[in-house]
């Protein structure tokens, strides 16, 4: 057994454990995976997940226990290139919120299309990756070439979808120093609906003016039909929403439709959330404040400091995540009268496959 093995518990936190396994090359032991569940052992999305990471790497390891309760993963070198994968019984945005953080220090540029489902209730959607975690990137200097276009657009249960991911490779991200969160001046949305009438996103627009005008006035949600092959499988409509500040601080929410549901009903369930978002303060969103503090960790190093609403229980167990693998710890600096935080570390430096030319 190698004396460098991560050993971890439980499929919870799964996807974040292994990416940065596969980072720093450290192979990872992950038991009691679902062992006390009637049907034990990984998913098989969680099986296909582990299958992108031995197409994004060369000569990756992976070893499965006969009950599928224990994970011996042993990471190869990062490559990329030209990959193409499905995405079983989640959504895209289940396996490539991960996989962004993964891509640039890879050391081919990655071209990834990815086949499913585009928007489900209960994953981050290909619409807030395009228009708010990639943004996050660029706070690194991940910028240039990086792009997301949805080819088809796939609703569950049969989804259909396709989308590319564009990134380039760096040797080295920048250190971060966002500590100003701004004033919120604009709110931005994407409605958008598949095999079911035009006038549902209309509706959706509509119901989430409404709410949000009584915030502030300057909002643009603009709708985005998709028809015959480019529709997926699958009828279905969903509402994004963006929040941006005079900093350039991003907050997002987002409500796909449900059986029972109206237009109307997930507008307010959008923009209700988008408004506790926004409440919540802070540089960073809630749901991407994982994404910074990894890529604070992996940074120059020097000192990175961010501010943060609260912090979330994922962002607090992934803080743990980190100094158990790669010993950096987080200076939390509660501010007074306020449920914000001021995160620093000091970054390990590392540096990606790219080669210097």
């Amino acid at each position: 057994m190698p004396n460098n093995l991560i050993n971890f518990h439980s499929h919870i936190h799964l996807r974040q454990r292994l990416i940065i396994s596969t980072l720093l090359s450290k192979p990872i032991r992950i038991d009691s995976i679902r062992s006390n569940h009637s049907n034990p052992g990984i998913t098989d999305y969680e099986a296909g997940f582990l299958r992108l990471l031995e197409k994004l790497t060369n000569g990756s390891k992976v070893e499965i226990s006969y009950t599928g309760t224990s994970i011996l993963y042993q990471p190869g070198s990062l490559t990329g290139g030209n990959i193409s994968h499905s995405c079983s019984s989640k959504s895209v945005g289940w396996f490539l919120e991960f996989i962004l953080v993964l891509a640039p220090f890879l050391k081919h540029p990655l071209n990834l299309t990815l086949h499913g489902i585009t928007s489900d209730p209960n994953d981050i959607s290909v619409d807030s990756l395009r228009t708010v975690s990639l943004p996050h990137l660029s706070l690194f200097g991940i910028s240039d070439g990086l792009e997301l276009n949805i080819k088809k657009r796939g609703s569950p249960p049969l989804g259909g979808g396709t989308v590319i991911f564009k990134c380039p490779t760096l040797r080295q991200i920048k250190s971060l120093n966002f500590l100003d969160p701004g004033k919120i001046k604009r709110i931005r949305g994407i409605a958008h609906s598949v095999r079911v009438s035009p006038q549902l996103a209309n509706r959706m627009v509509d119901a989430s003016r409404g709410l949000l005008n009584r915030y502030i006035p300057d909002i643009y949600l603009y709708t985005d039909i998709y028809r015959g092959d480019e529709a997926g499988k699958s009828p279905g409509y969903a509402l994004t929403l963006v929040a941006e500040s005079t900093t350039g601080a991003l907050h997002s929410a987002e409500a796909v439709s449900l059986p029972g549901t109206t237009p109307e009903d997930v507008a307010t369930r959008a923009s209700s959330a988008l408004l506790e978002e926004i409440a919540n303060k802070g540089a960073i969103d809630s749901s991407h404040q994982w994404l910074v503090l990894l890529l604070m960790s992996l940074g120059s190093e020097d000192v990175g400091r961010c501010r943060m609403g609260s912090l979330t229980p994922h962002s607090i167990q992934f803080l743990r995540d980190l100094h158990q693998s790669m010993g950096v710890a987080f200076k939390i600096k509660q501010l007074e009268q306020s449920n914000e935080v001021i995160a620093s570390c000091v970054g390990i430096g590392y540096t990606g496959q790219r080669k210097v030319a």
